[in-house]
């Protein structure tokens, strides 16, 4: 039997329920007809590229399935008719990978990234405008005293 990976978009304002409902659906309709979902991934709410019928945001989710044609030209159609539903792709491919995607494991790389340390502050002129105020040790923009000033222009004193 040909194996599948069916990607879909929902709505931003579903919830994750809803959108595991709504694969639930799909994965009714494969075993009416012979097929099954091997594979379901929930990759969670993510930003669009681009703006999708007002949504600039949807719910992704991965199913990995093993049907005969038939069958996922009808769950394709379903998707397509769902009103939650913004985007869906099919592909046929070789094998389904038992793993993680590479979308959840790279999820899982970036949590386990610290954030703390970001660098040396870079040299500058101006402070961050957070908190007191930081003193500028270099010699031109150090205050000078009366004396200092007097004695550096010429004819200074008169």
């Amino acid at each position: 039997m040909p194996l599948y990976e069916c990607v879909f978009i929902a709505r931003n304002d579903v919830t994750q329920q809803q959108v595991e409902a709504i694969a639930d659906q799909m994965a009714a309709a494969l075993g009416e007809q012979g097929g099954e979902v091997r594979k379901r991934e929930y990759w969670g709410l993510r930003g669009l590229a681009y703006r999708i019928k007002k949504n600039r945001k949807g719910h992704y989710m991965l199913l990995g399935v093993s049907a005969p044609p038939a069958a996922m030209q009808e769950v394709e159609r379903q998707l397509g008719l769902h009103e939650d539903v913004l985007r869906s792709l099919t592909v046929r491919v070789e094998a389904i990978e038992e793993g993680p995607s590479a979308i959840l494991s790279r999820r899982s790389e970036d949590r386990e990234r610290e954030r703390g340390f970001r660098g040396p502050r870079p040299a500058g002129r101006f402070a961050s405008g957070r908190g007191g105020r930081e003193r500028d040790e270099r010699e031109e923009f150090r205050a000078r005293s009366r004396e200092e000033i007097e004695q550096t222009v010429p004819g200074g004193e008169e």
